[in-house]
């Protein structure tokens, strides 16, 4: 079912929430993986720097501060906690999460992410934040009043709806007094700081519940409601997955971005069980919707996880791989390491341009073929005419691949009279033999082609 179907499903419904669309899936960098949840201030700047220097002309522009960002005590007992129960937190007297002060000194006074979002913005850069979804247990316990009613947290918040990793927050009830109000007033507070982009987690797929996986569907909706109520253009990405595929429809309608994989880390299995999932995915790539593959771990890592960081795990061609997948299907591009100390080769596998436009909506990808060993994708530009092929090795050692072109079902109802193709990563061009593209992909590496 594509996105046509899913809007014609649920035609009749009184709700008109309409989200923010975008030209392109986001592309931007994201605290988690190199800091978990431990980055500072400095740090984010030092990043947003290093991007708006080396990468913002190739179309990287987000910059996201990841989990606990109101916690001042994140990261002390990293040895026994990720999440520190019922830790220390920033919050102010109406139950909103504030930047912890201690780490993002800007913030003092009241003025929140407000500085540090206009230091982004003034790099020529946008910025996000994640959040956990529902209402913190502090303000539930102690009955702070929900802004602009007459209701307090405990009376919203839902008890039995939780996180199962992360102990911040209970879940909002759908149908209770100043539910909605609640997320009003965090989602207004972040268009005032000037948030442009928010990843909410516990969301997307609430794993503590087998039974009821969407069970915070409606707070989706709340959080959209919010946003359009707010006026700022500000994208929604959903986490954690794996995302629901009979609820598409819903992501579609609420959403910018959904996680379609729990976490996503440098390990072979992982990057090999993606091509499944894209498989699953791909016609729910539209204007605005974009299914997402999830962070890309390149470069260092894991600082922030209580040991030494390290350098990924992926090959060379294995990061090849993942890039031609994650741009020709179309996910939201977002860089887990930490940017300023990316050696030479990874930044050029980030800023290539003629690759990175491919995440563009003008550029629809399909996969044509999937077998054991390999997998074949298409993409398309209707307006420009523009063809690719992308060959991916599942093996563990070299093999040739080949396709034929006239079989190509995205390039049928076109003239195809390509006698060459440039393999783009290599700038290698490849004569056909007739119709039929023919190379050899490395072990776990893939190859993309333009025809000529």
């Amino acid at each position: 079912m594509g996105p046509v179907t899913a809007v014609k499903m649920n035609e009749g419904k009184e709700d008109k929430t309409m989200k923010h669309r975008m030209k392109k899936a986001p592309m931007g960098w994201n605290s988690y993986d190199y800091y978990d949840t431990t980055v500072s201030e400095e740090q984010v700047k030092s990043n947003a720097d290093y991007m708006a220097a080396h990468m913002k002309d190739s179309g990287w522009e987000y910059i996201v501060v990841d989990i606990e960002w109101y916690a001042k005590d994140a990261g002390t007992m990293r040895d026994k906690y990720q999440y520190i129960p019922f830790g220390d937190e920033e919050i102010d007297e109406y139950g909103r999460l504030l930047p912890a002060v201690n780490r993002f000194p800007s913030a003092a006074g009241g003025k929140g992410f407000g500085p540090l979002a206009e230091y982004v913005h003034n790099l020529g850069l946008k910025f996000g934040i994640h959040i956990m979804r529902g209402i913190p247990r502090k303000a539930a316990h102690e009955h702070m009043p929900v802004l602009g009613t007459n209701v307090t947290a405990n009376e919203i918040a839902d008890p039995s709806s939780i996180c199962r990793w992360n102990p911040d927050m209970y879940g909002v009830r759908k149908d209770a007094e100043g539910a909605q109000e609640y997320y009003d007033s965090i989602i207004n507070l972040y268009a005032q700081w000037g948030v442009d982009f928010i990843k909410c987690d516990d969301i997307c797929n609430t794993n503590t519940y087998p039974h009821d996986p969407y069970s915070a569907a409606h707070e989706v909706e709340m959080l959209q409601r919010a946003i359009q109520k707010s006026g700022r253009n500000i994208v929604l990405s959903l986490s954690p997955g794996p995302a629901l595929i009979e609820k598409s429809w819903h992501y579609e309608k609420y959403a910018n971005m959904w996680r379609i994989t729990d976490d996503f880390w440098d390990q072979w299995d992982l990057l090999r069980n993606m091509f499944d999932r894209c498989e699953l995915w791909q016609n729910h790539v539209a204007e605005g919707s974009y299914p997402d593959c999830d962070m890309l771990p390149l470069g260092k890592l894991g600082k922030g996880f209580g040991k030494a960081e390290w350098d990924t795990n992926f090959t060379k061609d294995e990061q090849i791989t993942m890039m031609t997948l994650w741009c020709i299907f179309g996910s939201p591009l977002m860089i887990g390491a930490e940017l300023t100390k990316l050696d030479a080769w990874t930044l050029d596998l980030l800023t290539r341009k003629d690759i990175l436009k491919l995440v563009s909506n003008d550029y629809v990808g399909k996969q044509f073929e999937k077998k054991d060993d390999h997998a074949i994708w298409s993409c398309l530009n209707k307006a420009t005419g523009e063809k690719y092929l992308a060959f991916f090795n599942f093996k563990e050692t070299a093999q040739e691949i080949k396709c034929s072109v006239s079989e190509v079902e995205q390039f049928a109802d076109i003239e195809v009279n390509a006698d060459c193709a440039k393999e783009l990563w290599s700038q290698k061009e490849i004569a056909l033999q007739g119709n039929i593209l023919i190379d050899t992909v490395p072990s776990h590496g893939a190859r993309l082609f333009q025809l000529k």
